[in-house]
Parts: structure tokens; sequence; C-alpha cells
């Protein structure tokens, strides 16, 4: 029961966030291009070429995932290797490991970019491929990883929660307060069936 709050007929509706406003139209936008340049390709070097430059692409693709796959695997072993044998992961870094899993995920993007059918995921994965391309993103990628976590430990997680509240209300909120009493009642419970 609420009494001298006046309940909305129209609930408030959450703003919809700009990544699922646009990344649809995007991803329309991405096939629509990759489609046509498939067309403007066909007609100016063939069909066969266009299926070679697909399956090469492919198979090129698969090669690239599969050898960072490789890479990420015996990286693993190796740090499992160093930490059952009790060397201390800050103290040691062995030779060959330093720098070998550092552009794994951006390799295998590019793998799986260079296996999507299209020449403008094609041309996407191939930058990908670039070392000195992968150090970049990569370092970009860490320093917002860090900015974000800096901005989100600023307060609790509980402060997270409730300034989503605050902002962005599920249902009908009733003020009010809870009584309660510290002693159990006395006697039986009454049976929970009505």
């Amino acid at each position: 029961m609420t009494t001298g709050v006046p309940s909305s007929t129209h609930p408030a509706r959450p703003r919809r966030s700009r990544l699922r406003t646009f990344l649809p139209l995007g991803v329309a936008a991405w096939l629509v291009l990759e489609i046509w340049l498939l067309t403007v390709v066909a007609g100016a070097a063939g069909g066969f070429t266009v299926f070679l430059l697909l399956v090469a692409g492919f198979l090129g693709g698969s090669a690239v995932v599969k050898r960072a796959g490789r890479r990420a695997f015996r990286a693993l072993s190796e740090t499992l290797q160093q930490q059952q044998g009790g060397v201390a992961a800050a103290g040691v870094e062995s030779a060959s490991g330093s720098g070998k899993s550092e552009g794994n995920g951006f390799l295998m993007l590019g793998g799986l970019l260079l296996m999507l059918p299209g020449l403008v995921s094609d041309a996407v994965g191939l930058v990908l491929l670039i070392p000195p391309v992968q150090r970049a993103l990569g370092r970009y990628t860490e320093r917002t990883f860090e900015r974000k976590i800096r901005e989100a430990s600023s307060g609790s997680l509980g402060d997270a929660f409730q300034q989503a509240r605050i902002h962005r209300p599920d249902g009908k909120v009733v003020p009010g307060e809870v009584i309660r009493d510290d002693a159990p009642p006395a006697g039986p419970y009454p049976p929970l069936d009505h």
C-alpha cells in the first residue's frame, strides 16, 4: 500500500546505449560494403578470381589462427612449468617466452578476419598481422583498460549499484521502512498455505 506517492502510468524506459543503437547499423553497412566490393572485383577480374581470393584468405587465416593458438598454448605450458618448478613469476622470465604471447590476441583476431569471406575484412586482418600495429593497439588497449579500471575503482560495488539504481529504475519504488522484532515469535509458526 502506498500513500502520498503518485504512481506513473508510463514506467520510465531506460535509455538505449550507443553501442546497441549503432552496432547493427555498422554491421549492415559493413556487409553491404563487402558484397559491393566483391561484385566490383568479380566484374573486373572474374568470379573465379574472387573465389580463389576467398579460399586463399580462409586458408591463410586458418594457418594464422593455428599458429597463434600453438604460441598461446606453448606460453601457457611454460608458465605452468615455471610455477610448478617453484620459480617466482615476477623474478625470472625465460628468454624464449618473454615476448611470444604479447600479440597473440591481435594475431588470432587477424586470422579470424582473414577467414571471414570479404575483402575489407581480409585487409583489416592483414593489417592486424603487422607487429608494430599489434604493439600500438596493445598499448592503446592497455591504457584504455587501466583508465576504465581506475574510474570504476573510485567507489565500491554497492555504490555503483546504487548509482545505477537511481539513474535507471526498474519498476515501482515504494518508500518506507521495515520494522523487525529481534525476538522470534513465541509458539509454533502459523501454516504457510493461507
